[in-house]
């Protein structure tokens, strides 16, 4: 019987992280995992508003109006389209732009030209997600240690060198795993933001009169007075929220209640009661002071005699809030290669416990290579912040556009309520990415530089797929045709041939090349195809499905959802319906390994047929991907034109 992939039943019970816990220590972890950068963001986003590369002056208009904006931001992007909307857009539990898109995708089977464009805007919103997971472990460690510099003016000089060992730490840690140190987390965050809280408090009762700028005519007066001031503003007033879109993905590590209420109950009230504190400490200092306060306004918060441990916690809550994101590229790629976006990787499982927790060596060490040279490059994170923002405000313009087809297409919302919200969220998003363009020549190339490549990567690795099976599938053989004419004819040897195949029509070139060359077929000869499913999780009961052609072939197909790793002999050990039960020892399984040959055949042009040849030659081999016995695999070759 085939997967359903719109069935509840699909998803495993181990394979739902919240069952069974209690909502408040859910909460607490979602602390310490999901909130790490957004919550870093007090360290230099009221900053670079002020003493950016757009500077404003402290006085009481800009000050108010800021803050205005920002508390205005987090409501509306954050509170508002991710906690309250978006979130709902849950794929079987998991949340991400790719998740987003597989559930597009699939309210929309039929209508080909509408979706081929999502598909196109969900990988982009993917690729840019690659240049944002580079800058924010550089930036948010960066600005932390940068804090020496208000405990001792003279260690400037080893700012760099310090950022750049805890970021080579970070990622040598990476292989072991972060399981052990990560029971840390969520106590060091919830000492974090409360820290935050408290600072902002103490300062914001020196000056209450700063809760007005909660009132948005003070965002408004702003604009109307000043619009192009206001307006570039925007490019760092977005540094407040970004690490919005990681509670979404990360939903399906802890379910959708736990984010809200650590958001909405603590976390969003000691954010912003920091940046009420920042704010109140500038308008309490006379204009000279301020002009000073406000180059670094969020470690001037603390008294002298606390500054030092300031600087340290805030570097512990970056390198969590770095751990999240590099945590989150694996998890992306491990799906971008699931879903046929990404040629297959090595991928190693860090914890026997949790199966979220992976590891992708060349993921991290490219990872690594760049967070560092954009440190070496940028020297200080007021320039990185010049980088930062394009790629998540592009990620918020491509999630609302694919809300927007959910909300009209699948949920079927009252068309004139939808429609005012889709239209609040683009004005927003707009107004922060236009905002955020500005940045380009001072360091948004970057971003969007890294976007594009990552883009070519995976629309390549997708569309050549698509090719070799189209031309593979255009030389294939029937099985029924193939099993009337070679089974009685060939020898027959005993065992069991397992040939892996893409295709779930035909016969495997591999198999054709084995009797052609060895001249034998063995008793039991199965066509193993692996599909994987666009939901989370495919449950075991749902895993296998198998037709016999008689004469001792069948066709099978396993099936696997997109957060899952494909372990072959796992699923033969347990299949039914192909006679006597299966022995490893008494099974071959065979390969095929295409060399492609790019030609000018209509497809792709010869560089992107070259480039994908070149993704072919260098993905993870077949065996250790599909966990397959390595001393029972035979690889045969063949030659494909594409």
């Amino acid at each position: 019987m085939p997967p359903k992939p719109g069935d509840q039943s699909l998803i495993p019970q181990e394979h739902q992280p919240h069952a069974g816990e209690s909502l408040l220590k859910l909460s607490i972890g979602a602390i310490g995992v999901v909130f790490g950068d957004i919550g870093t963001s007090p360290i230099y986003a009221f900053r670079e508003t002020f003493a950016g590369h757009h500077k404003l002056l402290p006085d009481a208009p800009h000050v108010m109006g800021v803050l205005s904006l920002i508390f205005w931001s987090m409501m509306v992007v954050v509170t508002l389209k991710y906690v309250s909307i978006i979130m709902r857009a849950d794929n079987k539990g998991e949340g991400g732009s790719l998740a987003l898109l597989a559930l597009v995708s699939r309210s929309l089977k039929g209508e080909k030209r509408w979706t081929k464009g999502l598909v196109l805007l969900g990988v982009f919103a993917t690729a840019l997600f690659f240049g944002d997971s580079m800058i924010t472990p550089a930036i948010s460690v960066l600005s932390a240690v940068e804090g020496l510099t208000v405990v001792e003016s003279g260690m400037g000089e080893f700012v760099i060198p310090i950022a750049i060992g805890i970021l080579i730490g970070l990622f040598m840690l990476q292989a072991r795993g972060t399981a052990r140190i990560g029971v840390l987390f969520g106590p060091i965050m919830l000492l974090y933001f409360a820290v935050l809280a408290v600072l902002g408090l103490v300062n914001l009762v020196a000056m209450p009169g700063v809760l007005w700028s909660l009132n948005p005519m003070h965002a408004l007066a702003f604009f109307a007075h000043e619009p192009l001031r206001a307006f570039l503003a925007m490019g760092s007033v977005v540094l407040a929220v970004t690490g919005a879109e990681a509670l979404y993905a990360d939903m399906g590590h802890f379910g959708r209640q736990p984010i809200r209420l650590s958001w909405l109950v603590f976390v969003l009230p000691a954010l912003m009661l920091n940046y009420l504190g920042q704010g109140a400490m500038i308008l309490s200092a006379t204009p000279a002071d301020a002009m000073e306060i406000i180059k670094s306004p969020f470690f001037l918060l603390a008294p002298d005699e606390f500054r030092l441990p300031l600087v340290i916690l805030a570097t512990m809550a970056t390198v969590i809030a770095s751990q999240a994101v590099i945590s989150g590229a694996f998890s992306v790629t491990q799906q971008a290669i699931q879903l046929g976006f990404i040629p297959r990787l090595r991928i190693t499982h860090t914890s026997a416990a949790a199966a979220g927790q992976i590891y992708i060596p060349v993921i991290n060490w490219t990872l690594m290579v760049m967070v560092i040279l954009l440190v070496l490059g940028f020297k200080t994170s007021t320039n990185l912040a010049a980088a930062y923002g394009i790629a998540v405000t592009g990620a918020m313009l491509i999630d609302t556009l694919l809300l927007a087809t959910l909300l009209f297409s699948l949920w079927k919302w009252n068309k004139a309520g939808a429609g005012v919200l889709i239209l609040l969220f683009l004005l927003v998003d707009l107004a922060y990415f236009s905002a955020n363009l500005t940045k380009v020549p001072d360091g948004g190339w970057f971003p969007l530089l890294i976007g594009f490549i990552a883009f070519t990567l995976l629309t390549t690795w997708a569309k050549g797929r698509e090719l070799m099976l189209k031309r593979l599938n255009e030389v294939a053989m029937p099985v029924q045709v193939f099993v009337k004419s070679a089974a009685n004819s060939a020898e027959r040897v005993p065992g069991t041939a397992v040939f892996m195949t893409t295709a779930r029509d035909g016969v495997p070139h591999a198999l054709l090349h084995n009797l052609k060359h060895n001249k034998v077929l063995h008793e039991r000869v199965i066509l193993l195809t692996v599909r994987i499913e666009d939901v989370p999780y495919v449950s075991q009961a749902y895993r296998t499905q198998v037709k016999e052609f008689g004469q001792g072939f069948y066709r099978m197909v396993v099936h696997y959802g997109f957060m899952q790793e494909p372990d072959v002999p796992a699923a033969l050990s347990n299949v039914q319906g192909i006679g006597a039960p299966l022995r490893m020892m008494d099974t071959s399984f065979f390969l095929a390994r295409q060399t492609l040959i790019a030609s000018s055949r209509p497809g792709m042009w010869v560089w992107r047929e070259k480039l994908f040849a070149w993704m072919l030659r260098n993905a993870e081999s077949a065996m250790e991907f599909f966990k397959l016995p390595s001393n029972r695999v035979v690889e045969l070759g063949s030659q494909v034109e594409i």
